[in-house]
């Protein structure tokens, strides 16, 4: 959050306006409301607290309304579509109209946002194998999006995985405990006679994750797939 990030000045540039030094300091207001960063000890300037804290109190209670119109009012200080900003959305809503497709849209671009995050949040690597390749890497949800609603955009109900095991954790095959360790299911486990096994799996087992230095996966997370897991 500081004026020389290439980010606070690239929306400085965007915003036309403001400087990078305020759109540094607004952004330190806002994070002195986020109960994250209070216990980092972030506090922001003086008046700042109270002039922010409705706008914070409306955003993270609603924040897939709010980060969709994030992102289009920001495609509009850049003068282009939503579309535009988030080409991967688009790849398939060529037929598609009205609210159908305003929802689709929605949708996609918060799950956009969110995979921004968590990329960012894991410095673009795998938590379990380290692959740094972003094409083949997914920000999978700890609890589902679509068992809770709260925290489908919380970027400590994520965690980066390759292709391969984000779709062993969808499946249940492996899980991540409390202590941040990989564990390997039943039916997995079924399969260690097979060359596969040692080779993608069997070398990770009750292995430390790549834990990110911010945005930790949420323990309470964690225990909800745990509990549904056959060890």
């Amino acid at each position: 959050m500081h004026k020389g990030n290439e980010a606070v000045k690239t929306l400085s540039t965007i915003l036309g306006r403001r400087t990078p030094d305020s759109v540094a300091m607004r952004l330190t207001n806002f994070a002195s409301v986020d109960p994250y960063h209070q216990q980092r000890g972030v506090k922001g300037m003086s008046g700042g607290y109270d002039q922010v804290k409705p706008i914070w109190d409306e955003f993270i209670n609603n924040q897939e309304e709010l980060v969709f119109e994030s992102e289009r009012i920001l495609a509009e200080y850049q003068h282009k579509t939503i579309d535009e900003i988030h080409p991967e959305i688009v790849f398939d809503l060529k037929n598609l109209k009205g609210e159908v497709k305003e929802r689709l849209v929605k949708t996609r671009v918060n799950q956009s946002v969110f995979r921004q995050m968590i990329l960012k949040t894991y410095e673009s690597r795998c938590a379990i194998s380290g692959i740094d390749l972003p094409d083949l890497l997914v920000a999978g949800h700890i609890k589902p999006w679509a068992e809770d609603e709260h925290n489908r955009l919380n970027p400590e109900n994520g965690v980066c995985l390759s292709n391969l095991y984000d779709r062993a954790y969808e499946k249940g095959l492996i899980c991540i405990d409390t202590d941040y360790k990989l564990l390997i299911s039943k039916r997995l486990k079924a399969e260690t006679n097979k060359e596969f096994f040692q080779r993608f799996f069997g070398d990770f087992q009750h292995k430390l994750i790549r834990v990110p230095r911010t945005y930790q996966p949420r323990k309470e997370f964690l225990e909800y797939r745990l509990e549904r897991f056959e060890h």
